[in-house]
């Protein structure tokens, strides 16, 4: 029972932290070269965080479905 708790939260957290990333990546595309949250990100720079946020997200989600 202790498992299955500690596997959902971890999977709750992976999805927000997911979903928070994604849209720092989507705010960051959007500006035209002015800092979001003190960092200078290009249009090319922010896929980076984009791709790492969907993995975050899709690995919480399926992890959420599993248990």
């Amino acid at each position: 029972m202790e498992n299955y708790r500690f596997k959902r939260f971890f999977a709750a957290l992976l999805t927000i932290l997911g979903i928070i990333v994604v849209l720092f990546a989507c705010v960051a595309f959007l500006s035209d070269n002015e800092p979001v949250l003190g960092l200078f990100v290009t249009k090319w720079e922010s896929i980076v965080p984009f791709l790492v946020g969907i993995v975050f997200l899709l690995s919480g989600v399926s992890m959420i479905n599993n248990s």
